[in-house]
């Protein structure tokens, strides 16, 4: 057996996954899994799009950010960090929501999870944000059931 396909000291498959490609000479790439922070993108912009199905005025004039942790110029109140921000609309600046990646998943015990803790923090920042209620921008309760895992 030769050492290349040896699994030395349990760290898994040594050498290439694949042989390189015949026409080009060049070795071949096995796909990565996508990053955290591009999923965590993904579920943002897929609970954009099912909230734009539903009730497309909730979004007229608001616009979306994500940062990994809040950084605000004065403390939040009470012991738990935010999860999400909501900024009423200025004479130079949209309204905007933002959306932070690493409390966000920090609650949540899978991606599947993460998506529907996503999708309700956009639904209740939307609702603050617009005056509207929680089941006029969503009104299946589509929150609850994840169909797009």
């Amino acid at each position: 057996m030769s050492s290349r396909q040896r699994d030395r000291h349990g760290r898994g498959m040594r050498g290439p996954l694949a042989l390189p490609n015949p026409l080009s000479g060049r070795p071949a790439t096995p796909p990565r899994p996508q990053s955290k922070a591009d999923y965590f993108a993904e579920a943002v912009h897929g609970a954009v799009d099912r909230i734009a199905q539903h009730c497309p005025d909730a979004l007229v004039g608001v616009t979306f950010g994500i940062e990994d942790v809040p950084h605000l110029e004065t403390a939040w109140s009470g012991g738990r960090v935010p999860l999400a921000a909501a900024l009423e609309a200025t004479p130079d600046q949209l309204s905007q929501v933002v959306v932070y990646r690493r409390p966000l998943e920090h609650r949540a015990a899978s991606r599947r999870g993460l998506r529907i803790l996503v999708y309700r923090t956009i639904v209740e920042q939307l609702s603050a944000l617009t005056g509207r209620s929680v089941d006029e921008i969503d009104p299946e309760g589509a929150g609850d059931d994840d169909d797009q895992s």
